[in-house]
């Protein structure tokens, strides 16, 4: 039987048989998923330990890997054009999802603390701030598709948030500072694509980037405060004037579409040992952060081990391994029914939208 790619990432046309697949966008998907499983078990020791070396490997990370699973995301949501079907794929795979992870990594952190947080199912818990962002962001797409100048508008909204405190419902303030990536990836052409994966001076280019970048990342660890690269403040939340505020995003929003082109013309082109992975990339998303919430929990950043470079890598190769196994099959097969459930009973069975009377 052939498997799907998740929801979040999956074009809205028909799947094509696993055989025939591209596997450079599961490269790609994998790939990106791993830092972002990877991020996120680093950051309780970012301020813990205070070094240098894993703040400013954080950082690099940070300043593309959601961008690049952004990016991706768009561009596989070049077909969404609100078809009745395309929608009920939306409504089951996205909304339904943000909604019940949203209360289960709830019910989970209030389980381990013990303490009553109050759910509230407009409010993004950790992760689930994805979701309905890309909720949001794929319902549009049919508006930016008519847009002269989508990303340049789609720049200037992220822009113009960051002026305003807007409150963490719905995760607003994210779903505009990463807007731009969205919409960046959902005009793309395939030959745009193309052209980094295949012209031969791009992929030394990009190993140079990095190289760079790395280099930038360790200068600016004692200096950058890592929620800069969250997107989720405005000037007023971070404590700065918004002149700063335009100034520094502007700065990492340039920085995270270059690593973020880097990143694909480095993507390999061919069919590898984890490719087939890559259709299981929301399983890892999601099941990742009861593990990493559970490690916090128990206090387990807390051990000195893992204040040593040799713990931290350790920690790391841990949490490679992880997100590849969350991107298993039998693990997406168990998952399924809460990442994509079926929900047929909740819409018209001709797959047409009903017609107000006239």
């Amino acid at each position: 039987m052939t498997q799907l790619a998740p929801p979040a990432l999956r074009s809205d046309s028909r799947e094509k048989p696993s055989s025939s697949r591209d596997p450079y966008y599961d490269n790609a998907k994998l790939l990106a998923v791993v830092l972002v499983v990877c991020g996120h078990f680093w950051e309780p020791l970012i301020e813990q330990s205070g070094q240098r070396h894993l703040k400013a490997l954080y950082l690099l990370v940070y300043a593309f890997h959601m961008p690049a699973f952004i990016l991706i995301s768009g561009f596989f949501s070049r077909s969404f054009t609100a078809r009745p079907q395309q929608l009920r794929r939306l409504v089951t795979g996205v909304l339904i999802p943000f909604v019940l992870w949203g209360m289960l990594l709830s019910l989970f952190n209030n389980t381990l603390s013990g303490a009553h947080a109050k759910i509230q199912p407009l409010t993004p818990v950790w992760i689930t701030w994805f979701l309905i962002a890309l909720f949001l962001w794929r319902l549009t797409a049919p508006i930016w598709h008519m847009l002269r100048a989508p990303v340049t508008i789609a720049t200037a909204l992220f822009l113009i948030a960051g002026a305003y405190s807007l409150g963490a419902q719905l995760s607003i303030t994210r779903v505009l500072q990463f807007l731009p990536f969205f919409v960046i990836g959902l005009t793309m052409r395939p030959a745009n694509l193309t052209w980094l994966r295949e012209t031969r001076w791009v992929k030394p280019v990009a190993i140079a980037v990095f190289g760079v970048a790395g280099a930038a990342a360790y200068w600016l660890a004692p200096r950058l405060g890592a929620g800069w690269l969250y997107r989720s403040s405005s000037a007023i939340e971070l404590h700065v004037s918004y002149a700063h505020w335009l100034a520094q995003s502007a700065a990492i929003y340039a920085a995270g579409l270059v690593l973020t082109a880097a990143f694909l013309a480095l993507v390999p082109n061919r069919r590898t040992w984890y490719t087939a992975l890559g259709a299981g990339t929301m399983s890892a998303f999601l099941v990742h952060a009861f593990i990493r919430q559970a490690l916090v929990h128990t206090h387990t950043y807390d051990r000195h081990a893992l204040h040593h470079p040799a713990g931290q890598a350790a920690l790391t190769v841990v949490s490679i391994a992880l997100a590849l196994l969350l991107c298993t099959r039998p693990i997406t097969r168990v998952m399924k029914p809460l990442i994509e459930p079926r929900l047929n009973w909740l819409f018209r069975q001709d797959g047409t939208s009903r017609r107000l009377p006239a």
